[in-house]
């Protein structure tokens, strides 16, 4: 979601690596391409004019203590990253469930925020950290909000407070409480899927306040659609004012927002950003590292939650073996499908790309090389093997001109692109086994990320190594022609 954002700033950058050194005319420049980016991604105007202060004030203060070896570029990307961690809220902030069994976290927002779905993936989360969540819906006002809890809860297994139409929120909110105390299977969290409205209104806020006087929740996580902009601060706001908000929950971070709403509700409503939802899924619910997301912004990438996601979906036993299979080059089509699949699970392509230093632009170099887009490279690869015989995934070396005709068939291709994907395969092989080292782990490159047990991106083998300057005049010439 911080694309655009994240291409201004490498713009300013790219303009300050050819100077010699810093002064206050270039920094003020600069500074004004800030402030007109943060501005194009819908950051508060307040948050943004103190953004820029204190950045200003520290590259005034670099102008007259030059590190050796450090442009001026890398110097202002440094002072931006820091403030931006620290404008995201400096530290990853996790929730505070002592005090009582069970805790009480409180999700509160406006109608349509996503509070529902967030309830449940965070309750996802909790389980995976040895917890016992309980879902509690509260929105009485919405039939469907209720049966949807209930649905969600059966999905993961969790159980769901039974409550109706009929019923009190806050005395829902209560007996949930006094139940989770009493009975022998005691849930140690209870999350509370509050009603939302069309808009801030009177009587939702006191609906809130009394659910908070009668269950003192030691969370309340206010739920906010990244897509709203300007219009989540306003509405987290009146939320903190009347309730005291102690987290922020940032749905749709997966979508094309331009990301104003994540670097304005922390400086504006001093409650940190805690979960941000990247999807659909009920997988699909992350802690907030505002350094990680620093690093997106500057496109500095994300190693970390890189290596996450593929602890996540590879095993580290499975991850061995299959190093010592490329090491001696009888990596096959059955191990190649398996890790197709497992790097499916991680997420898309494209967001894997931008976590990877340096990466962040492929997709763009695969468009300029007239490369088909890895998504579809991948299907159509994995359709091509889903046709092959058992014997045939296991030994290519066996691929005739007939079995590549029936192959093609099954899959719905050419002939040519099942020689296309098999010469592809045969290549990644044979590049796997030599940049495997000695130990069978370390790799020298992240194209075929083999360090991480996955397998090679298709049409990555057609970018080139660097842009020229020729391909940039051939480029420029195209484009005058066209």
């Amino acid at each position: 979601m911080f694309e655009s954002l994240s291409d201004r700033l490498s713009g300013v950058f790219r303009s300050l690596g050819g100077r010699c050194h810093l002064t206050e005319e270039n920094i003020q420049g600069g500074l004004s391409e800030v402030r007109l980016a943060l501005l194009e991604a819908d950051v508060n105007f307040k948050v943004i004019k103190n953004f820029v202060e204190r950045v200003r004030a520290k590259c005034l203060d670099q102008c007259q203590d030059v590190v050796k070896g450090i442009n001026p570029a890398q110097q202002v990307v440094k002072i931006v990253h820091d403030e931006l961690v620290s404008l995201l809220g400096g530290e990853t902030a996790t929730l505070r469930l002592q005090g009582s069994i069970p805790a009480v976290v409180m999700l509160v927002g406006l109608q349509g925020s996503g509070k529902t779905t967030s309830a449940a993936k965070i309750a996802n989360l909790l389980r995976k950290q040895k917890m016992r969540p309980c879902l509690v819906p509260t929105d009485v006002y919405r039939p469907a909000a209720i049966d949807q809890l209930k649905v969600l809860a059966k999905q993961l297994d969790i159980p769901c407070f039974p409550s109706g139409t009929d019923m009190n929120p806050v005395e829902i909110a209560r007996d949930a409480v006094k139940k989770a105390r009493d009975d022998d299977v005691q849930a140690t969290v209870l999350l509370l899927d509050t009603a939302g409205r069309l808009h801030v209104n009177e009587a939702l806020m006191e609906e809130l306040s009394a659910i908070k006087a009668a269950v003192n929740p030691q969370e309340i996580l206010f739920v906010a659609d990244a897509m709203t902009g300007q219009d989540a601060v306003t509405v987290a706001e009146a939320f903190n004012g009347r309730l005291g908000l102690t987290g922020i929950v940032l749905t749709k971070m997966d979508g094309d927002a331009r990301g104003g709403a994540a670097l304005s509700i922390r400086a504006v409503t001093n409650a940190p950003v805690k979960f941000v939802g990247v999807g659909e899924k009920l997988s699909e619910m992350e802690v907030f590292h505002p350094d990680r997301i620093a690093g997106r912004i500057l496109g500095m990438g994300d190693v970390l939650t890189l290596v996450e996601k593929a602890q996540g979906a590879i095993n580290a036993a499975e991850a061995e073996a299959l190093a010592r299979k490329m090491q001696k080059a009888s990596f096959d089509l059955e191990d190649f499908r398996i890790q197709m699949r497992r790097l499916k699970k991680m997420g898309s392509l494209d967001g894997l790309l931008k976590l990877i230093p340096g990466l962040g632009d492929l997709r763009e170099k695969l468009a300029e090389a007239n490369a088909a887009a890895p998504e579809k490279e991948l299907e159509r690869s994995e359709a091509i093997i889903n046709s092959m015989t058992m014997a045939e995934r296991r030994n290519p070396d066996i691929l005739n001109g007939s079995r590549r005709a029936r192959i093609a068939k099954g899959a719905g291709v050419s002939v040519a692109q099942v020689n296309q994907m098999a010469r592809q395969f045969e290549q990644m092989r044979q590049m796997m086994k030599s940049m495997m080292g000695s130990n069978g782990m370390q790799c020298r490159g992240f194209s075929g990320m083999g360090g991480l047990g996955m397998p090679a991106i298709p049409g990555m083998e057609a970018l080139p190594a660097r842009s020229s300057g020729v391909t940039k005049k051939k480029k420029r010439r195209g484009k005058n022609k066209t």
